[in-house]
């Protein structure tokens, strides 16, 4: 079989690794690898996988081969997904990915605001600080996906109380108790943490407004690692304004980037990182270790891992 890695890559990591990394994978299969838009266009043509962070419908046109377009990003709603499916692609994602690095980094912002670390960074001067402790806290997950399921078990070992909030709460999870949506405000209402991990869907946009900030209790701090408009950008800014929520740690925003002049800069309790969380340096090694499994399950007419569910956004929840 013959794969196609399209230029673009992701995280600043150039995709000629990628390409390497899929080479000591796929021994007797052909990795070509695109480092100009006319070398994607040529190798298209006979390329029945082709991997990347987005594909131009312009190339479609070309793709007489083509059965699966591998994403480079867990999310899918950039792709021409109508375009894929007239062309009959498939697509999959790479849910999963990112699971170890976003679930520390969710993890460490929670130890931080515990501890009072983010005040304590800001100070020019010795002045204590009054931490609490993470132990006996209650977070509530709200998606159990890869990233969602790594974070409940990554918090095993810290004495807390962990609520998962997923589609189908009837799928259980690796989370102290599951819920459905319907039950998010009880859910909040308990929750010292609140860590979003969900897809961006129709249902999840603005999930988090106003009447959801005002039932968190007070010192209640939320952790955003899905998608920027999970929340609700204004509403959030009025809760911490008025000291309603304890803080915010945001590694998506809306809008993002997020401008200089924006209020949420100039939040004490707010700590805001660059889209970062999805970051490390073996972001291309798990991938190839998911575009590899599927080539094998082509090759034997099974069913793809993270195939996505034209129509219904990405598969995880």
């Amino acid at each position: 079989m013959e794969l196609l890695v399209l230029r673009e890559g992701v995280h600043g990591i150039p995709t000629e690794s990628y390409a390497e990394a899929l080479r000591t994978r796929l021994d007797g299969h052909t990795i070509r690898y695109a480092r100009t838009p006319s070398e994607e266009r040529e190798a298209i043509p006979t390329a029945g996988v082709v991997t990347g962070l987005r594909i131009d419908p312009s190339l479609l046109e070309h793709a007489e081969n083509l059965d699966v377009f591998a994403c480079a990003y867990a999310g899918t709603g950039h792709l021409p997904l109508d375009a894929l499916a007239k062309h009959g692609v498939r697509v999959t994602n790479a849910a999963g990915v990112h699971a170890p690095n976003a679930s520390e980094q969710a993890i460490g912002s929670m130890l931080a605001f515990s501890r009072r670390l983010h005040e304590a960074a800001r100070t020019a001067t010795w002045q204590p600080v009054t931490p609490t402790e993470f132990a006996e806290s209650t977070v509530t997950i709200v998606g159990l996906g890869a990233i969602g399921r790594g974070i409940a078990k990554r918090l095993e070992p810290f004495g807390v109380t962990t609520i998962g909030v997923r589609r189908t709460p009837e799928s259980g999870g690796p989370t102290d108790e599951v819920i459905g949506p319907h039950r998010l405000h009880d859910a909040l209402a308990r929750s010292q943490f609140v860590v979003l991990c969900c897809p961006l869907t129709e249902s999840t946009q603005g999930l988090i407004g106003g009447e959801e900030l005002g039932t968190l209790p007070p010192d209640a701090v939320i952790v955003n690692v899905a998608r920027g408009e999970v929340i609700d950008t204004d509403a959030l800014v009025e809760n911490l304004r008025r000291g309603w929520i304890g803080g915010a740690v945001l590694d998506v925003t809306d809008p993002e980037p997020l401008p200089d002049d924006h209020p949420l800069w100039g939040l004490d309790d707010v700590l805001i990182t660059p889209h970062s969380a999805g970051s490390t340096p073996k972001y291309y090694e798990r991938l190839a270790d998911i575009v590899a499994e599927n080539v094998g399950r082509l090759e034997s007419d099974e069913s793809l891992r993270n195939q996505v569910r034209i129509g219904t956004g990405d598969k995880t929840d």
